[in-house]
């Protein structure tokens, strides 16, 4: 292509684009879509989102924070959307918004929150990212790096350039950047003092945020590892930092106050009374180094000091240094295809050598490698209607026979749950009480389940990180 060829392609993506006044700002922003558009992104992406995220199944506490939403999303700068607020069951400690209204909050960061006032706080922050538009601003900045990378690919003969589409990535989950999380923050406190809430929740959701990262830093220290980015939208990675947004925030919430200041915060401890704190029985439960599925009926163990890591989409096990993974998936299990059958199938043509068959627990299985230069330990099990595939491989140059024999130490732990384990299978749940006079943490904790610090992660729960004790008559959330 020549110069001006290029040129003429840089130009018509001009065309395409545009600037349009921000609902929310007042700014002209940058966008490529029209709010028709806009709506059709955000319905497209939430049919992915319950994909990866499933919904929550208590649909009183959907209806009670679906109704806490829409209070303050009438007063937003788009009160004419069509808002949809979805906890999904999750034990993350995070939230976020699709384009167009979608909005989602994750079981885990409820658990922590103490009042209605502080779950609205968080919903305006992610309504204030949808009035603000910016998952459209990020979509339009991903398609315009998209068309500029196409065009120096063309121009230059470098398809790498075409890489720049990847700037949206996983925004949407993640978080927007600083400036955008802050703006946020601003609008949210705004949406929150005029529906009547106290402003100082946003504050308070604040300080919930930077204790966990406090804890986190804490239990990082203790096990001689530096802490990693992580928490809501990346916290303390993309966002910044705590004592600014504390600064930032509050003086503009106080002064647009109605003066009904409500915090409701009996009401909404009440919503939380049985949540499941941690894994779910719908995801299955992580106890230790076993897993127990009490819907799906099975167990399996994994190695000590290994991670396991429980997603809506796999079980994944992992070495204390993360260069060994072995992940576990359900399929349907075709009728009359047998288990060395299905591998090979589900192997796609790929090379299988050292096939051998399982037998355990009653259960029908087939394991063999794939070969190469990253080779793979691959297994099925068959459970009745149900298909257990396992992929487990090392990084790296080590090879896989240094994890061979604990990747299939893991794959033939796998049996059905026995009727002994079925209590194993059961959730942690968020139980209140209410405290006695002279009651302290310490002494809560011992009557906990919780592994690790349960002292720390009953205080981080009731807003009492790190040293604070309860006064006589509070209800407190504890884990049984």
């Amino acid at each position: 292509m020549s110069v001006r060829g290029l040129v003429a392609l840089l130009l018509l993506s001009g065309q395409l684009a545009g600037c349009a006044l921000n609902p929310a700002t007042g700014r002209s922003d940058f966008v490529m879509m029209s709010e028709r558009q806009e709506l059709e992104l955000g319905r497209r992406h939430s049919q992915e989102i319950l994909k990866q995220y499933p919904r929550y199944a208590d649909e009183k506490l959907q209806a009670y924070v679906q109704q806490v939403g829409e209070r303050v999303a009438r007063h937003s700068h788009r009160s004419q959307l069509d808002y949809r607020f979805t906890v999904v069951d999750s034990p993350d400690i995070n939230a976020f918004a699709l384009p167009g209204g979608y909005i989602y909050i994750h079981r885990g960061l409820l658990a922590y929150l103490n009042s209605e006032a502080e779950l609205a706080a968080v919903l305006g922050h992610e309504v204030g990212h949808v009035t603000a538009r910016h998952g459209v601003q990020q979509q339009s900045q991903s398609s315009a790096w998209g068309v500029l990378g196409q065009a120096v690919a063309i121009g230059t003969g470098v398809g790498a350039a075409a890489d720049l589409t990847n700037v949206l990535g996983n925004a949407f989950v993640r978080g927007y950047g600083r400036d955008m999380e802050l703006e946020a923050d601003g609008l949210g406190a705004q949406y929150l003092a005029r529906s009547g809430y106290d402003p100082q929740a946003m504050i308070e959701v604040v300080k919930v945020l930077k204790s966990q990262e406090d804890f986190a830093r804490a239990q990082a220290a203790q096990r001689g590892q530096a802490q990693s980015a992580g928490g809501y939208h990346g916290l303390f990675d993309t966002h910044p930092d705590n004592d600014r947004r504390l600064q930032q925030v509050v003086g503009p919430a106080r002064a647009l106050a109605t003066g009904q200041q409500e915090v409701n915060r009996d009401a909404f401890l009440q919503h939380l009374d049985g949540l499941p704190f941690g894994d779910s029985a719908a995801s299955g439960v992580r106890r230790g180094q076993r897993f127990y599925h009490a819907e799906l009926g099975f167990a399996l163990s994994f190695p000590d000091g290994w991670g396991i890591v429980n997603r809506p989409d796999a079980l994944i096990g992992h070495t204390a240094d993360r260069q060994g993974f072995i992940a576990m998936t359900l399929e349907n299990h075709p009728k009359g295809l047998a288990a060395a059958e299905l591998l090979r199938q589900r192997a796609g043509g790929q090379r299988l050598v050292a096939g051998q068959a399982l037998q355990q627990a009653g259960l029908q299985g087939y394991s063999a490698i794939i070969p190469g230069s990253a080779a793979r330990r691959v297994a099925v099990l068959l459970q009745g209607s149900r298909a257990y595939l396992f992929v487990a491989a090392v990084r790296g140059r080590a090879s896989l026979e240094s994890q061979d024999a604990q990747f299939l130490a893991v794959i033939k732990s796998f049996r059905p749950l026995t009727a002994a384990e079925r209590k194993l299978a059961e959730p942690l749940r968020v139980q209140l009480v209410r405290a006695k006079g002279g009651e302290r943490m310490a002494a809560l904790a011992r009557q906990s389940k919780l592994p690790g610090d349960a002292e720390a992660t009953l205080r981080l729960l009731n807003n009492l990180y790190p040293a604070g004790e309860p006064s006589a008559g509070d209800w407190l959330k504890v884990v049984r």
